[in-house]
């Protein structure tokens, strides 16, 4: 996988690389095909500022995290990502469960609604006959 890591504060050395690389190493675990993810390395004051961006199937991954340690920004940035990938791809799983519930719950409602109808249509049908 290519990473594209940028910075304009510092130099990016092998074992910043690394450690990156690393950590996008663990989010390919998933199965899910990573998209041109770039890295992009600020320093504001005293504080790391590490943002990455990463393609998916129909969507974009983003997370940023600061931290006075390099590295444990760059920790903190793969656990988010982490857990928006984890998201992302239980997302069909979700989606299958919560169709499954209403398609239930729809065909138990549609008998209860008929049974409903049938019983207000006798009713109905008796009062007409009285009336006359």
């Amino acid at each position: 996988m290519s990473i594209t890591i940028t910075s304009t504060v510092i130099d990016i050395s092998p074992a910043i690389r690394e450690r990156i690389e690393s950590r996008f190493e663990k989010l390919s675990r998933r199965q899910v095909d990573l998209i041109t993810p770039h890295v992009i390395i600020n320093k504001e004051g005293l504080k790391y500022q590490v943002e990455a961006t990463a393609g998916v199937r129909h969507d974009t991954l983003f997370a940023k995290a600061e931290d006075d340690n390099l590295y444990a920004a760059i920790k903190d940035l793969g656990q988010k990502l982490e857990r928006q990938l984890n998201r992302y791809a239980d997302k069909p799983l979700a989606q299958r469960a919560v169709a499954g519930q209403a398609a239930g719950a729809g065909v138990v409602g549609a008998a209860v609604a008929a049974n409903l109808d049938e019983g207000l249509s006798e009713e109905f049908a008796q009062q007409f006959d009285e009336e006359e």
